[in-house]
């Protein structure tokens, strides 16, 4: 067992055994199913990221795992003890949440230290534990203020050190940085990414924003009503999405797809009017001919370029985001985004040639909307 106060604090790195197991579970408000038989495992000292747009049931399924809401079905178990019928202090967790929940007339200190004294814990090992997480989260000169005079950030790290004073097994994370502006967020997404090299603990967080996703976690589950879409590294959802879903809501922007009709013949894929050799495709061989399929292409692999494979199109719009830019054109109709260096310089209107880096594409089938 790897916990916040063990007296080697150096990151260990993802072991293979499970800490949190999610048996096929299943959950309902009334007669309306937010989980259908759910099962995940997440490994000892892994930081596993729940994403999805609103609704899709992430924080439904945190809920269950911290024992705030009662299954319809299934087992939650956590380094091997079955919690599915204890309460929230008695699954060794500790949870941050979106809006803080500290208690406004209390002192920092007194927030940090609130579920320990009703713990019984004795004052020296209370003084001990808060100093270390405010040594490491860097807030030793708020101790003596109420949340009332904290910033919005500060005010997480403190909602952060009320969770790791607990001799918590399991960290969970829902949402905290939803509520904080954009510069905010970035430094608070490094602090708990250091957190979790320096703890080691398993970490599970909930949040819709990709960008935390991709940079935070181990694994990304992506959940779409109620059920996992892909499981993966963040590198592996992001290269090679399971489903036209996945591939459209990992990205910014998402990637382009093009309807389309496979010519097995010539190895190219019909837009319209316009042909695009796909032959290097690794998995052309599972295409058969006239199959209608998605071709999807990331605006980082279209390259303006004039070769015997180019589509010309024209500039349609022109996007400076500092150190890139986004220069937007139509194929077929169908709108496409491409991302080229921030010194690259287009004006609307411009003829251009583009191609596609086939290696780096993804198709899917127009009727499963699965991956081939």
């Amino acid at each position: 067992m790897v916990c916040a106060w063990n007296s080697s604090w150096g990151n260990k790195g993802v072991s293979m055994k499970n800490s949190v197991e999610v048996k096929n579970i299943s959950f309902s408000y009334g007669k309306t199913e937010i989980l259908n038989d759910l099962s995940l495992n997440i490994k000892e000292g892994e930081f596993m990221v729940l994403l999805g747009p609103s609704g899709c049931g992430k924080t439904t399924l945190l809920n269950c795992i911290a024992g705030l809401l009662d299954l319809t079905d299934g087992q939650i178990w956590i380094e091997d003890d079955n919690v599915t019928w204890k309460e929230p202090k008695d699954r060794h967790i500790g949870m941050v949440f979106q809006s803080y929940a500290l208690y406004p007339s209390m002192t920092v200190e007194k927030n940090l230290s609130f579920g320990l004294r009703m713990m019984g814990t004795a004052k020296d090992l209370i003084n001990e534990k808060i100093k270390k997480a405010a040594n490491l989260l860097q807030i030793n000169e708020l101790l003596k203020r109420k949340p009332s005079q904290l910033s919005g950030g500060q005010r997480q790290r403190v909602a952060i050190g009320r969770a790791l004073v607990r001799n918590a097994k399991v960290f969970l994370f829902d949402e905290p940085l939803s509520n904080l502006d954009a510069k905010l967020r970035a430094e608070l997404r490094y602090e708990i990414k250091k957190l979790h090299r320096d703890l080691s603990n398993t970490m599970i967080y909930v949040t819709h924003d990709q960008i935390e996703a991709m940079t935070l976690a181990d694994r990304i589950s992506v959940m779409k009503d109620g059920l996992i879409q892909q499981l993966d590294t963040p590198k592996q959802i992001y290269n090679k999405p399971a489903n036209l879903f996945v591939a459209g809501f990992i990205g910014s922007p998402s990637m382009n797809f093009l309807k389309a009709k496979f010519d097995k013949s010539s190895q190219n894929i019909i837009v319209g009017k316009k042909q695009i050799d796909i032959s290097k495709y690794e998995n052309i061989n599972n295409l058969m001919n006239d199959q209608e399929v998605v071709f999807g292409i990331r605006p980082e692999n279209i390259n303006i370029e004039q070769n015997e494979n180019s589509i010309q199109c024209k500039v349609e719009l022109v996007e400076p985001m500092g150190a890139d830019t986004l220069v937007w054109t139509s194929v077929e109709g169908n709108p496409i985004s491409i991302r080229l260096e921030g010194s690259s310089n287009f004006n609307l209107n411009d003829e251009i040639s583009i191609s596609f880096d086939i290696n780096k594409s993804s198709i899917f089938d127009s009727k499963s909307e699965e991956r081939i």
